[in-house]
């Protein structure tokens, strides 16, 4: 039976850009808006656009990124007919399957991919936050009659010489692909989405690899190997909100964006909800003593000293005295007393020691997972 769109999410990078927060873990687990992890944004997004099984690649550090997507219930992807498939490297008597590229991550997948025999193959980053109807850029690659169709959005044109550029004619086909170009042509950047019609991407994947023709990376070999061989692609504009959050100062910004409120990206909207996997755990408690003001404290938490426009995520705790300013706190830090955070990223598990001063006025300021900064806690 041919499905008609099967997702594959690209969730193996490393994200050294990210420096602490990504030692142990692959990016798309980093926490993300108090709730969240990166990923939970491209996940909810297949959901809501009616797709039902997804496939998602990793290789860099994948624990807690498999523990969190688990058997994909938390996204309603547990029924009959449906699910979410860990794709990891592995080896046989050929020799080992490290992924080599976005495109060679697809190669070596094709089994499953076949298992599941779509007509058309959805590719996607797992690390981007946004939310998209992959309905709408579906429905217009067969409009199209497209073999490809790439999701582009409209950059500052002083800032796309950083991206892949699309440039495109009056039909918006597109008929030039420059990766980071020092003078661009356009401003239509490629957002790292594709939808490919499964059949032709695979026998150009098939064939490559046998000849051994370079066909490692999408942005790099895939997409001019399809212009220059005159297959149909298309470009898919797209308008909302969407961010690259591989840096730690984009990781900031855009977490900093969530006490907005009038932030693009509305994460009340029940009619595209944004999924995710939350520990189970008691209400926040926040104390007489507590001062809180524009900040998001979500449930696990004990907050007894000062949190102005910052994110706290579960089970964080401040402790007395404790003053914090436009910072995000990831998952179970603690925060000890009289300690004073400014601009400021602190990983999953640290521990903060009494009376540290964490400032990141100049740049912002990251504690890593787990790491204990300053003198021992007491235990209250």
């Amino acid at each position: 039976m041919k499905n008609e769109m099967l997702a594959m999410i690209l969730a193996g990078g490393k994200g050294t850009r990210l420096g602490k927060l990504t030692q142990n873990i692959a990016k798309p687990a980093v926490p993300f808006g108090g709730r969240y992890r990166i990923i939970d944004f491209t996940l909810s997004n297949c959901v809501n656009s009616g797709i039902k099984n997804i496939g998602v690649i990793t290789q860099y550090q994948p624990i807690v990124l498999n523990d969190h997507i688990g058997n994909g219930a938390s996204w309603g992807l547990d029924w009959i007919n449906s699910g979410v498939t860990i794709l990891q490297p592995y080896s046989n008597n050929e020799g080992s399957k490290w992924f080599e590229g976005t495109a060679h991550a697809i190669y070596q997948n094709i089994d499953y991919i076949d298992r599941i025999n779509p007509e058309y193959l959805l590719v996607l980053s797992g690390d981007h936050i946004y939310k998209m109807d992959y309905e709408d850029m579906l429905e217009q690659h067969k409009q199209n009659q497209a073999d490809l169709t790439v999701a582009v959005i409209d950059v500052d044109p002083k800032e796309a010489s950083r991206f892949g550029i699309m440039n495109t004619d009056e039909n918006n086909r597109i008929i030039e692909f420059e990766e980071k170009p020092a003078h661009p042509k356009s401003n239509h950047a490629s957002m790292g989405i594709y939808i490919f019609t499964w059949p032709r991407l695979r026998n150009v994947l098939v064939n490559s690899f046998k000849k051994d023709v370079e066909m490692n990376d999408f942005g790099k070999n895939v997409i001019p190997f399809y212009i220059q061989s005159g297959d149909n692609v298309f470009a898919y504009n797209y308008a909302g909100y969407w961010k690259d959050v591989g840096t730690i100062d984009s990781l900031w910004r855009a977490n900093m964006e969530f006490l907005d409120r009038e932030s693009q990206l509305d994460l009340h909207d029940q009619n595209w909800r944004i999924y995710s996997k939350n520990p189970i755990a008691p209400p926040q408690f926040i104390t007489a003593k507590a001062q809180v003001k524009n900040a998001m404290i979500v449930d696990g938490c004990f907050v007894s000293g000062q949190v102005e426009h910052s994110i706290l995520s579960a089970n964080v705790q401040v402790k007395e005295g404790a003053k914090i300013f436009d910072s995000i706190i990831m998952p179970g830090a603690t925060i000890g007393k009289d300690v004073i955070i400014k601009r400021a990223i602190i990983g999953e598990n640290a521990i903060i020691g009494d009376g540290a001063v964490i400032d990141g006025t100049a740049e912002i300021a990251v504690v890593g997972n787990g790491e204990v900064m300053g003198v021992t806690l007491d235990e209250d």
